[in-house]
């Protein structure tokens, strides 16, 4: 587990962008089940995350179409969230960074730490944006 000092500005990035930090296995099943499209964000404290998928993430959402539901779970930190989480991610396994868009409670786009690590946020952004308009 990090220590909450440690990981706060890392969530904040996410949080000043309009995502929920969710901490709770309960909370995490009402936002993923709620009608329309959620995107969830499984945070980490990784390279990756702060260089490529946060910065991804938030750039995703300057277009026309996006997600009615933003939502991040954090790895490390919020264990029982991000397992919740990751249940709903199935049959991908868990990774992190990661991001899933789901729709109606279906799992509809999934992006690994394969798929974010390495590649530029602006990549990641729109490969977003391309899931969010046929989905959203």
């Amino acid at each position: 587990m990090y220590p909450e000092e440690m990981v706060n500005p890392m969530r904040a990035e996410l949080t000043d962008a309009g995502f929920q930090n969710l901490y709770t296995a309960d909370a995490v099943e009402n936002a993923i089940k709620q009608n329309g499209t959620t995107l969830v964000v499984v945070n980490s404290v990784c390279g990756c995350a702060a260089r490529n998928a946060r910065p991804g993430a938030k750039m995703s959402l300057d277009g026309d179409k996006k997600p009615d539901h933003l939502i991040t779970v954090f790895a490390g930190v919020d264990r029982e969230a991000v397992d919740t989480a990751r249940q709903h991610m199935f049959p991908f396994p868990p990774s992190s960074p990661s991001m899933a868009l789901f729709k109606d409670g279906e799992l509809v786009h999934m992006l690994e730490r394969h798929h974010i690590e390495g590649r530029p946020a602006e990549m990641i952004a729109e490969n977003l944006k391309d899931a969010y308009s046929e989905f959203c």
